[in-house]
């Protein structure tokens, strides 16, 4: 039987072990390199590549290396199985004995021959059977783009041939009786490491797979029949998908046509599954279990007497390759002429530029047809090679910014499903997949929703952000819909309130995902995990999208509708554009960034240093102690003559070709662009020339900001908000108490997007929704609701806000930095002086742990969500636990101090019965006070 575990980390030293050996056959083969650097080369000329000749080669030769291991384990299934005549390789019992003369009997003929060779002669052989030449010839498999030399053929043969001396048995044997071929899933994922990163390899759980398909391809078959309904997935990987609609099909019409002969019942079905990946070894997966599942099905016993199936599949590049369709539904290639000769072109001709293991013609015919029903997960990573990325930003106008390939690849699966006609003589064709969502709140998909999905029929929006699915470490969601204009006026929802809890023994009857299946189909159900409803249409035509269950996503309309104006409004103003972003980056931290010890031996002048803000800094109110930056900049940001200033030209002068040679956006050096050798990279001095700012940690798990007083420069990681050069220290500081509140922290969590984060294989998002950091973006913030700031609690917010903020000042004063520095100044007793420290430390946090629940009530109010008022008393102080969203009843706590007994309870209450509050009134909106996360 096939130990999948053991197989799989056996083969993945192979594919490294022939990696290095092909490399090195490069340099031994003058012929091998010469032809790959031809390759190379078209490839670069069309466009398709942008890395330069190693990195692209050594994608190349990976393809090969696991070209091989993969041709040889095909080669071992049909050997274990009896499906061939003779053994090749090795076998169990007296096959491997069949095997030892098979190979003596090819050297006996082919005395100069090597194990390389006979190797390539076992996947020809093989290939001349019925099914599989598709599978082992030089059209499809990458293995005959660079051959392995003889010593690793012989190994590898070898290694086959293994016997475990714990059982006495093959070490890795293939017999099964079911003929199961999941672990070559397993194997497409994780063979290569490389491979894995590049092309985002993952596989979709049959139980989405499923779900999916249950939602297309059944009502495909029920709207068009099943004669004519064809299924594509255009990121087929290896094959999940495209087996479930083979069975599918299959079973439908064994029940539709029993007089056919199973022959013909597999072809028909295999007639209706199509399938395309740019990974030729997921490729050769998918296409080697899709003939297994076929031949079973007919009770193949050797593939000699085996149908010649043909199976729709073909590598290549869904997003480049093919026809894309008009508004009718008709297919349309612009030449190359028509793309580089000025037209109106939208992407080049499909057959502009194909690999070698790219069959063109397939490609073509897949490709240049649309669907009853597409289907898939395709990948969410971005793309690094640059011409690649440039390619499909031309041909799909959906891309923006750094866009994720979520967003092509959804404008593609709507593109190849059949088009609706506007007159709705004739129905479209159904779509669905599983992509990340981050197209919902990050910038890139700003332009995917306002331009594209609102053209679409989109029928269901599924939150599965919060299940448990195993490989998937990005927060995702599964879209519905159909190739037409929008027939309904709204759209089911599914929307997460909670994630999975822990990890679920069957991930496939897991808490959230049993409840996306349960409640699906029943809107307006509730249960502790998701909320489902009709949601409006129009709430989907605009960027971001909020899909909050419980009523996250209604209550953050209610917070949007209590502004009486929006951050960006309030703000300065930049050349038209609200100053909310980023300060400075160096572009070569190693040297700028230093601790102050270091700046100091370096007899830098005070002058000449700045400390430079980290985000990971900013926390409860304070900016933590951080390291000082060279400051090559005078009182009003020029650049100093730095050939006056000789301790800053000493420490900087060894790197100034370095610094010289920094490159820029639009790949331009440093001095190309007119700044000085010695200069940051970027410094927007506008945003230091007022004193005053408020900046925050970019990537947090909750809201953290901080008003800076002057005379700081600020990383990437911790961008500002300026406002107007008039405005008070006040006026900062009621912006800031409402920035620091639970419900902007609510707020933030519906519009930014969380960064992709795991433990072991289960997302903190999904686990500890609390622990999940997001990504808080100065153009998203700019659509902050601000309150009517006129109201009277106004006064209040800012006397709240202004304790924190000296309280905050206060605590730093008593770090284990600053008590040791007094110590040093003033002598005494080092542990009398951190004893007194401690206890004023705690002191001060548990007042500053009273103002911020009182902070966030009185913010509760500005925005309308209470009309309780909640008079802060000037000597209250409170622990974190007496907080009541944490009590763990509906008592206060015995420890609670009298005189707020009443009201908290009556906060309780509020929790309880207020359902708005009830949202916000969790740990994963609330601060963490006082502590780090």
């Amino acid at each position: 039987m096939i130990h999948a575990p053991t197989l799989l980390t056996d083969l993945k030293k192979w594919v490294t072990r022939f990696e290095d050996d092909l490399r090195q056959q490069c340099k031994d083969v003058p012929a091998l390199d010469t032809r790959i650097k031809a390759q190379y080369k078209l490839a670069k000329d069309a466009g398709r590549t942008a890395f330069s000749y190693t990195v692209w080669r050594d994608g190349e030769l990976t393809q090969s290396a696991v070209g091989w291991v993969l041709s040889c384990v095909f080669v071992r299934f049909l050997e274990d199985n009896d499906l061939l005549e003779r053994s090749f390789i090795s076998g169990v019992g007296e096959n491997r004995g069949v095997a030892d003369e098979t190979r003596a009997a090819y050297f006996r003929e082919n005395r100069a021959a090597s194990d390389n060779d006979y190797l390539a002669h076992v996947m020809s052989e093989v290939g001349k059977l019925p099914g599989m030449a598709d599978l082992m010839d030089a059209r499809h498999n990458a293995l005959w783009n660079a051959t392995i030399s003889p010593d690793a053929a012989k190994a590898f043969i070898e290694f086959w041939r293994r016997i475990d001396p714990g059982t006495g048995k093959m070490a890795h044997e293939f017999t099964d009786p079911d003929w199961d071929t999941r672990f070559l899933g397993d194997l497409y994922q994780d063979l290569s490491e490389s491979a894995r990163k590049k092309f985002a390899l993952l596989q979709t759980p049959d139980f989405v797979e499923e779900f999916i398909l249950d939602r297309t391809l059944d009502p495909a078959i029920n709207t068009f029949g099943l004669k004519i309904v064809r299924m594509i997935d255009p990121t087929c990987g290896s094959g999940h998908f495209l087996l479930g609609g083979f069975r599918r099909l299959l079973a439908l019409w064994e029940k539709e046509r029993p007089d056919l002969s199973d022959k013909e019942r597999a072809i028909k079905a295999l007639d209706g599954v199509f399938g395309v990946d740019i990974n030729p070894f997921a490729v050769a997966i998918a296409r080697f279990r899709l003939l297994l599942a076929a031949w079973r099905y007919c009770e193949v016993k050797r593939l000699r007497s085996a149908p010649d199936f043909k199976v729709n599949l073909a590598t290549g590049d869904s997003l480049i390759h093919g026809a894309r369709f008009d508004s009718e539904g008709k297919p349309y290639v612009v030449t190359k002429d028509d793309m580089f000769g000025g037209g109106d072109a939208a992407f080049k001709d499909e057959t502009a530029h194909h690999f070698v293991v790219e069959d063109d013609k397939e490609l073509h015919r897949i490709l240049g047809q649309q669907y009853h029903a597409v289907v898939g997960n395709p990948p969410y990573i971005t793309v690094k090679d640059k011409a690649l990325s440039e390619l499909y930003r031309q041909r799909y106008d959906s891309c923006s910014g750094k866009y994720a390939l979520s967003v092509p690849f959804m404008e593609r699966f709507f593109d190849l499903a059949v088009t609706g006609p506007l007159d709705r003589s004739q129905p479209a064709g159904f779509q669905g997949q599983i992509t990340s969502n981050s197209f919902m709140k990050r910038e890139f998909g700003k332009k995917l929703i306002g331009q594209f999905i609102r053209n679409w029929d989109l029928t269901h929006v599924i939150d599965t952000s919060g299940a448990y699915i195993p490989g998937h470490g990005t927060p995702t969601v599964i879209l519905f819909g159909r190739n037409v204009k929008p027939k309904t006026t709204t759209v089911r929802t599914v929307m997460g309130i909670k994630g999975e809890p822990a990890t679920p023994e069957d991930p496939a009857r897991g808490l959230v995902w049993t409840a996306i299946v349960d409640q699906m189909d029943r809107p307006g159900s509730e249960s502790d995990f998701v909320s489902a409803a009709d949601t409006e249409r129009e709430k989907f035509h605009n960027h971001p999208w909020s899909i909050g269950g419980g009523g996250a996503a209604e209550l953050k309309e209610v917070i949007d509708e209590g502004a009486d104006e929006r951050l960006g409004k309030v703000v300065d103003q930049l050349r038209g554009k609200p100053n909310i972003g980023i300060t400075s980056f160096t572009l070569e931290d190693d040297l700028f960034i230093q601790p102050p010890a270091v700046l100091k031996r370096s007899q830098l002048l005070p002058e000449s240093t700045r400390e430079m803000i980290e985000g990971d800094t900013i926390r409860d109110w304070s900016i933590e102690q951080n390291d000082y930056s060279v400051w090559p900049y005078d009182s009003e940001f020029t650049p100093v003559l730095i050939d006056q200033n000789k301790p800053l030209l000493k420490f900087m002068w060894h790197s100034r070709t370095c610094l010289s040679n920094n490159k820029m956006f639009g790949g331009k050096t440093k001095i190309q662009t007119g700044l000085a050798w010695y200069e940051f990279g970027r410094l927007t001095s506008h945003k230091l020339k007022t004193p005053l700012s408020i900046t925050f940690a970019a990537v947090v798990t909750h809201n953290q900001f901080v008003l800076d007083r002057g005379g700081k420069v600020f990383k990437q990681s911790a961008p500002v908000i300026k406002l107007p050069p008039d405005a008070t220290e006040e006026d900062h500081l009621r912006l800031l108490g409402l920035l620091n509140s639970s419900t902007a922290c609510f707020w933030i969590k519906q519009v930014f997007y969380p960064k992709a984060t795991t433990t072991g294989d289960i997302s903190v998002e999904k686990g500890k929704p609390e622990a999940n950091r997001y990504d808080i973006a100065g153009t998203g913030l700019q659509n902050f609701p601000i309150p009517d700031l006129s109201k009277k609690d106004s006064n209040a917010l800012v006397a709240v806000t202004a304790e924190l903020d000296s309280l905050a000042t206060e605590l730093s004063s008593y770090s284990g930095d600053a008590l040791t520095a007094k110590w040093q100044n003033e002598g005494g007793s080092l542990a009398e002086l951190i004893a007194d420290g401690e206890q004023a430390s705690a002191r001060i946090k548990r007042r500053m742990t009273y103002l911020q629940e009182e902070l966030d009530w009185l913010v509760y109010r500005l925005y309308g969500l209470i009309d309780l008022p909640f008079p802060v008393d000037a000597n209250a102080a409170i622990d974190k636990a007496e907080r009541p969203y944490l009590w763990a009843g509906d008592s206060a706590p015995a420890s609670l101090a009298p005189e707020l007994v009443e009201a908290y309870e009556a906060r309780k209450r509020l929790i309880h019965d207020v359902s708005n509050l009830g949202l916000i009134e969790t740990p994963v909106f609330k601060r963490p006070w006082l502590g780090r996360q």
